[in-house]
């Protein structure tokens, strides 16, 4: 029996040698502990060791505008072509004309259109002289039809003689509509060619001024459905309008009678004022992006502006006058997601597996809620936003006034 002890004590013995820790094992559990326990204070210190970015609220006014860009158009523009084909003889005004309604701006020659209308006049002359010869032969044909309807009547003379008679009465007077009619189709023609020979003399439609020429003596016209444009005239520079277009995210918020500025190259610093007259409906699509015209009143009294000179304009779709106003990078602004000492778990295996964030980050992200700093802790706090200039926000509700710190950023402890 004490043998028997002696080998179980002996046995106790080399088990508890084979589970003994070499000294690496126990240096590194407490490498271990110690980074935990830094991990645990860091966590509960580290909040308020970030230092923030903040900006003061304000009250102000705002204007709030949409940028478009385009070119500058004469009000009215004309084109001017020819009715007829032909060969120009003379041009009588050149570029940067002024010129008056009915004014001359071309000839074609006319030799040709001129005989055809002394063709129209005489034919117009014997178609009248048919005429008279007809009412005469009229006149005849009915003398002698009542005289033989009197003899008819007494029975002087034979049936057969009335009937002859009306008869060359009914012709002449067949002979005399033809003759009218023919009389008609004579005048039209020689309207007609009256109306030809005018075209061949090109006047201006407008008061205005000469744009463009592309005609010159001795320049051959073929008129056809697409007549070439010899002429371009505008109606009055000294009003002129500004066409731009505008984004379809922004074509909402602009109408008619807003007021607006714009700025062209050739003027560097000048501002132009102008006032929103149209919005066209119609849509145009350039690689995708849709935009819609819209047509902007411009003084130009002055003819400082050019057609076709391109324009950044800016339209005033919204003003406040005193209006309270954060920036825009308070709204975007999230502290990132800091360890919680009862979230997630606790202890070590709380820091190695924080919580996941819940549907608290949407909602608030959905609620425009931005962060304040008082008393140097940071607060969320829920608002309402109105309009935006782009840098600025408007506040409409919300637990802020003038004068608080609205966190924009932050940085790393010091």
């Amino acid at each position: 029996m004490a043998g028997s002890a002696d080998e179980i004590s002996r046995t106790l013995a080399a088990g508890r040698g084979r589970r003994r820790l070499p000294w690496w094992g126990w240096v590194l559990g407490l490498v271990a502990l110690a980074l935990a326990g830094w991990a645990l204070w860091s966590a509960q210190t580290g909040e308020s060791k970030v230092r923030y970015v903040t900006e003061v609220v304000a009250r102000g006014p705002m204007t709030v505008v949409v940028t478009a860009t385009g070119t500058v158009q004469p009000t009215t523009q004309v084109d001017i072509s020819s009715e007829l084909s032909g060969t120009i003889s003379a041009v009588e005004v050149d570029y940067n004309d002024t010129v008056a309604v009915g004014q001359v701006l071309a000839r074609l020659d006319d030799t040709k259109l001129r005989a055809q209308l002394a063709n129209a006049r005489a034919s117009l002359t014997a178609a009248t002289a048919r005429v008279a010869q007809a009412e005469a032969s009229l006149r005849e044909a009915e003398a002698n039809f009542e005289t033989a309807q009197a003899l008819d009547q007494r029975g002087v003379s034979s049936h057969q003689s009335f009937i002859a008679a009306r008869a060359v009465h009914d012709r002449a007077r067949a002979a005399l509509d033809v003759a009218r009619a023919d009389a008609t189709l004579a005048a039209a023609n020689l309207e007609m060619q009256e109306a030809d020979l005018a075209k061949a003399t090109i006047r201006s439609p407008i008061l205005g001024v000469v744009l463009d020429r592309e005609a010159d003596a001795g320049q051959i016209v073929a008129s056809s459905l697409s007549a070439p444009v010899l002429f371009v005239l505008a109606e009055d520079l000294a009003q002129m309008e500004l066409l731009v277009d505008i984004d379809e995210a922004d074509i909402g918020r602009v109408q008619v009678g807003n007021t607006a500025s714009f700025t062209v190259e050739a003027h560097s610093g000048r501002v132009f004022p102008a006032v929103l007259t149209a919005v066209r409906y119609a849509p145009e699509t350039t690689d995708g992006v849709v935009t819609y015209k819209a047509e902007l009143s411009v003084d130009n009294a002055d003819l400082a502006l050019r057609p076709g000179m391109t324009a950044t304009a800016s339209i005033i779709v919204a003003q406040a006058e005193d209006a309270l106003q954060v920036p825009n990078a308070a709204l975007r602004f999230a502290p990132p997601q800091v360890v919680q000492r009862n979230g997630g778990g606790s202890g070590l295996l709380g820091l190695i597996m924080p919580a996941r964030p819940g549907a608290s980050a949407g909602q608030a992200a959905a609620a425009r809620s931005l962060w304040v700093l008082r008393d140097g802790v940071a607060a969320e706090i829920t608002v309402e936003t109105g309009d935006s200039d782009g840098r600025n926000t408007i506040i409409l509700a919300g637990d802020l006034a003038a004068g608080d710190l609205v966190i924009t950023d932050q940085s790393g402890a010091e």
